[in-house]
């Protein structure tokens, strides 16, 4: 293995070995017949094992799939200057909590905190380590011990089958749910409402659609209901950005400031969706029921660390300063349909040599792709696709053979054809995809990402 594998760690070869070698054992032990076939495999097993291991984690792929916030490739991009922001956070100590001018301990949140509710135009801010956090926290803190009403057809499921019903159990509060799953009306909160309830919660449909016979309860008219028996409204947007975006194609909901105007008392949603920073929970709205968050024992428990608070704190500054470009994701909504299909071009001409010769045909389409990342249901995106399809293998053949290049590229499969499309692909990409369609055109080529039972 060392001759083929000089650069792997000896951590993963030694461990890949010892594996491998359990297994042969016990392979070996159905017989004779069997030692001189397990034998024969073990350098190679242990190989692909060791690659597997010492793979770093995560490890860059390209996202060709068209999805801009594609789950599990790590949703929105970060801007470079937001990463170099985390980087110096980890590198370097800073006053992450000290007061520089008393020289005492500090507020960690302070400075993001202050910074999110000038962008959002809101009383007061908080950010936690995720949205489903920021849910848990607010419930928790508001609801205890007392009841939280929701409409039966905002009792949504997000990604891992974590489900809003069990979220709220385990935040300490009772779940009452009122109306239908297709139609909810304003008197079913009305007749809901009682003396053991502490807040009133509405759920963006952020995975789903319901079309047909519907009605649901608009915001401004739940804010009224919720004011009228002085209960407080917390709204869980999943997604939403600090910028109207209603330019782009987004619906008025994804603006979170929008919100808390209609009436919303709190907000929250996740920072690394429509928002384009790191991963966290956000949540904007009245300053003493934020307060009442804070001072909250699970605030500690899901608190955002140095680096992802810094790269937080330069993407909300770049926002007020109107830098919309420099962010990635906005950056990706508002590309024009023209300059995406320009780079769909060129792309089927650096990939037009290697198709020709390889027996593949590789065809520009029209595209459209949703946003994904559990955002925005129904909506979707027209972009431009090279469409591959082989003389020689399938489509998904194709697509695991270009997954297990030395650059994964992961994308589409439809209609037989594997569709690499453009609107995720930048033009630092394009070389990448080229080497790694060549790579996964040899036949015979050893997966670079498989698993030693492959």
């Amino acid at each position: 293995m060392r001759e083929r594998a000089p650069a792997l760690a000896d951590w993963a070869v030694t461990a890949a070995a010892r594996a491998v070698l359990a297994e042969a054992r016990e392979r070996a032990a159905g017989g004779p017949d069997a030692v001189p076939a397990v034998l024969a495999s073990l350098g190679a097993a242990a190989e692909r094992r060791a690659r597997v291991l010492a793979r770093p984690s995560p490890a860059r792929v390209i996202n060709a799939t068209g999805i801009a916030l594609h789950t599990n490739l790590g949703r929105a991009l970060l801007a470079p200057q937001a990463a170099a922001a985390a980087a110096l956070a980890a590198t370097t100590y800073g006053d992450l909590e000290l007061d520089l001018a008393t020289g005492r301990r500090g507020d960690r949140l302070g400075a993001v905190a202050n910074k999110l509710a000038l962008l959002a135009d809101a009383e007061a801010a908080l950010a936690v380590n995720n949205n489903a956090g920021a849910l848990v926290l607010a419930v928790s803190a508001l609801a205890t011990g007392r009841e939280v009403i929701v409409s039966r057809g905002e009792l949504v499921e997000i990604g891992g089958a974590f489900r809003l019903p069990d979220m709220i159990e385990a935040a300490g509060a009772r779940l009452v749910e009122v109306g239908t799953t297709n139609r909810t009306h304003p008197d079913d909160y009305r007749r809901a409402l009682g003396p053991e309830t502490a807040l009133l919660l509405k759920v963006h449909r952020s995975n789903f659609e319901v079309r047909g016979f519907t009605a649901e309860v608009e915001l401004p008219v739940l804010a009224t209901i919720a004011r009228e028996r002085g209960v407080p409204l917390l709204e869980d947007l999943g997604s939403a950005a600090l910028v109207d975006l209603r330019a782009a194609g987004l619906p008025e909901e994804s603006y979170a400031p929008a919100r808390l105007r209609l009436g919303a008392d709190l907000v929250c949603f996740s920072g690394d969706k429509l928002f384009g920073g790191p991963q966290a929970g956000i949540l904007l709205g009245r300053a003493d029921l934020i307060a009442t968050l804070r001072r909250h024992a699970l605030a500690r428990a899901l608190r955002l660390d140095k680096m992802t608070l810094a790269a937080l704190d330069w993407t909300v500054a770049a926002l007020l300063a109107g830098g919309r470009e420099e962010i990635p994701m906005l950056r990706q909504l508002r590309e024009p349909l023209t300059a995406v299909a320009e780079r769909a071009q060129r792309l089927a001409e650096r990939i037009g040599p290697i198709a020709q010769a390889a027996g593949l045909r590789a065809v520009l389409q029209e595209s459209r792709t949703p946003l994904g990342g559990g955002t925005l249901p129904g909506l979707e995106w027209p972009s431009w696709a090279l469409a591959l399809e082989s003389d020689t293998f399938g489509a998904n053949e194709l697509a695991t053979r270009l997954r297990r290049a030395p650059i994964p590229v992961i994308a589409r499969v439809a209609g037989g054809l594997v569709l690499l499309d453009a609107r995720t692909l930048c033009e630092q990409d394009l070389e990448d995809v080229v080497a790694s369609l060549a790579a996964a055109l040899i036949d015979g080529a050893a997966p670079a990402h498989a698993g030693a039972s492959d």
